[in-house]
């Protein structure tokens, strides 16, 4: 196997050995391998791919150059854009503030509307008692004058069928009603 491997590395490297001689010989390998090379690049040069080579070199860095600006233009429109939605998120949170703010107000007007109109209606009601307890007093009044007067009447009525002289119904007449005067009072 060790055998094998040493031939085999021998048969690799035995163009390596080709060159002999002096270099600027053509029996010289490697001369005739530069001679070719040489050769090579100067019909590059006479038929002037070194040119067309930087031109598209230079087209290609003006393409990249003008997608670098496109690029730029709409980076720097994007940025306008954001600025500006932005600008407009600021102003919909400023509405929106002055929103909650004008209803908050709204609602303490509301609430104080609420409360004043809370306060006439208990008014009223009181005035309404009142006028209630007005009106059954003078009610009151009334019916106890009736009984009064009804209380008299049966009074004058028992003390005419008894035979009473006028003089003396008439005064017991008087006195009834001063006395109805003087307990209404």
């Amino acid at each position: 196997m060790r055998y094998f491997v040493l031939s085999l590395a021998m048969l690799a490297a035995s163009p390596a050995f080709a060159a002999k001689g002096p270099f600027f010989s053509l029996n010289n390998t490697d001369f005739v391998v530069l001679l070719g090379f040489l050769v090579f690049i100067g019909i590059l040069f006479y038929f002037g791919v070194h040119k067309i080579l930087g031109k598209l070199l230079d087209d290609r860095a003006d393409g990249i150059r003008t997608e670098l600006n496109e690029a730029r233009a709409i980076r720097e429109e994007a940025q306008s854009i954001l600025a500006s939605y932005e600008r407009k998120v600021k102003e919909v949170q400023s509405q929106a503030e002055g929103i909650v703010d004008r209803a908050k107000e709204d609602a303490r007007a509301a609430a104080e509307l609420a409360k004043e109109e809370l306060k006439k209606s208990i008014a009223r009601r009181l005035q309404s008692a009142e006028d209630q307890i007005n009106s059954a007093e003078a009610s009151a009044v009334k019916e106890v004058r009736d009984q009064a007067v009804a209380v008299a009447i049966a009074a004058a009525g028992d003390l005419i069928t008894k035979g009473m002289d006028a003089s003396a119904a008439s005064g017991l007449i008087d006195m009834s009603i001063s006395d109805v005067e003087t307990q209404l009072n």
